[in-house]
């Protein structure tokens, strides 16, 4: 029994999942997703009735089931290294949604890692149902699967981290920004990734969402393998004092694909107009299978040296406030897309990002429109004041008593 507003600890979900190492069929599905909550299974289905987004009964089919309202995100973001180290599992990465093929030892406990497809930030309510609507599509067709095959499991479906964050309301202003901090650090689910030499860490990078579309048919889901199990090579990145490559190596991402590489190449330049170092980043590369090369150039990613650079999409559509664009063919049939995306190069201290220098401008489209329009008012205002001070009254006026007011031509 749980409490409501209670935050199940690292723990409290500890002991809460010792059934699951116990029972003699040791067989667990991770389905892990960047943002989830329990409002998201009522709020959704009640709003769209016509569109339920889960549709699938594993939790009713299920003889017994545990729902935990609320996670630490802490303890949710450590959840695969506590089930690594928890026994002897056999780790499988399940990258093309697709058991059929897979070979199982049922004598032996497997853990099987279902990374799903992402709620890009920014999507409406209808993309994000039917976002969550394909997943729930995946959970049934991989546990239908296995159940043909007469293999029993257990599934934990979770998230990294909320996708609702509920405010308190009751405290003083003062105390709001500090409370909104507090949130915006623990929703970050993973650390940055990093890329050390011999003096210390050269590169960090983070991203919440890493993903590639290529032929805009496959999609590359590279944010559990770059942050969370880490299972990417940086060996062949390169560090000197003005030129650094942050190069990323998968081996199979995905299905017909054996092997990805993605590098990011970064310039550290004086420029005489600031009096000041900028670090630059110039290029992005893809390599598929060592043969096919893409080549984006990069359009506004750029900071003083001593800091970082923070973006909130950064891609190849035209929508995104930092561009990716093609420089050759092959580039043309990769879409990426990168969500939160902060990168730093050069004078990193104590292995964490310096002051972030953001993408999006002081001057928003909104500031504009306001400044605009208030300019526009003000001309007719001081218009409108300079006219009324214009006229004038007559100087002479006619006596009834008196001869007529005669007012020559020229006045």
């Amino acid at each position: 029994a749980l409490h409501e507003g209670h935050v199940v600890s690292a723990q409290e979900l500890t002991v809460l999942l010792q059934p699951v190492f116990t029972q003699n069929s040791r067989n667990l599905i991770l389905f892990l997703q960047d943002t989830l909550s329990i409002e998201d299974f009522t709020y959704l289905s009640e709003s769209y009735s016509n569109k339920n987004p889960f549709q699938n009964e594993i939790l009713q089919s299920s003889p017994s089931s545990l729902v935990l309202p609320a996670v630490d995100c802490k303890a949710t973001r450590d959840l695969l290294s506590f089930l690594q180290a928890s026994g002897e599992w056999k780790l499988t990465n399940v990258t093309d949604h697709d058991v059929s093929h897979l070979e199982m030892n049922t004598s032996k406990p497997n853990l099987l890692v279902v990374q799903l497809q992402p709620l890009v930030s920014g999507l409406n309510e209808i993309s994000a149902l039917e976002a969550i609507a394909e997943n729930d599509k995946i959970i049934g067709r991989l546990t239908m699967d296995l159940q043909k095959r007469g293999i029993h499991f257990s599934v934990i479906y979770t998230a990294v981290r909320p996708s609702r964050i509920s405010r308190r309301t009751d405290v003083v202003w003062e105390l709001r920004r500090q409370l909104m901090a507090t949130e915006e650090e623990d929703s970050l689910s993973y650390p940055p990734l990093n890329v050390t030499t011999g003096n210390g860490t050269c590169i960090l990078f983070y991203a919440s969402n890493f993903s590639l579309n290529a032929n805009s048919s496959v999609l590359i889901d590279l944010t559990n393998a770059t942050f969370v199990t880490r299972n990417v090579d940086t060996s062949s990145s390169t560090c000197s004092d003005f030129n650094r490559t942050l190069s990323l190596k998968y081996t199979e991402p995905v299905n017909k694909i054996s092997s990805l590489e993605i590098r990011f190449l970064m310039t550290n330049k004086f420029y005489g107009g600031s009096s000041r170092n900028w670090f630059t980043l110039d290029s992005v590369e893809i390599i598929q299978d060592g043969e096919k090369f893409a080549k984006f150039n990069v359009s506004v990613i750029s900071a003083p040296a001593e800091y970082s650079f923070h973006c909130q999409l950064v891609g190849t559509s035209n929508l995104y406030p930092a561009r990716l664009i093609p420089s050759n063919n092959e580039a043309k049939n990769w879409d990426v897309s990168i969500s939160r995306l902060q990168i730093q190069g050069f004078n990193i201290e104590n292995n964490q990002f310096s002051y972030a220098s953001d993408c999006t401008g002081f001057f928003s489209p909104g500031i504009w429109m306001g400044l605009v329009t208030s300019i526009i008012l003000l001309w007719i205002l001081t218009y409108g004041i300079h006219m009324i001070m214009q006229l004038t009254t007559n100087s002479r006026f006619d006596d009834p008593k008196g001869p007529a007011l005669s007012v020559p031509q020229t006045e």
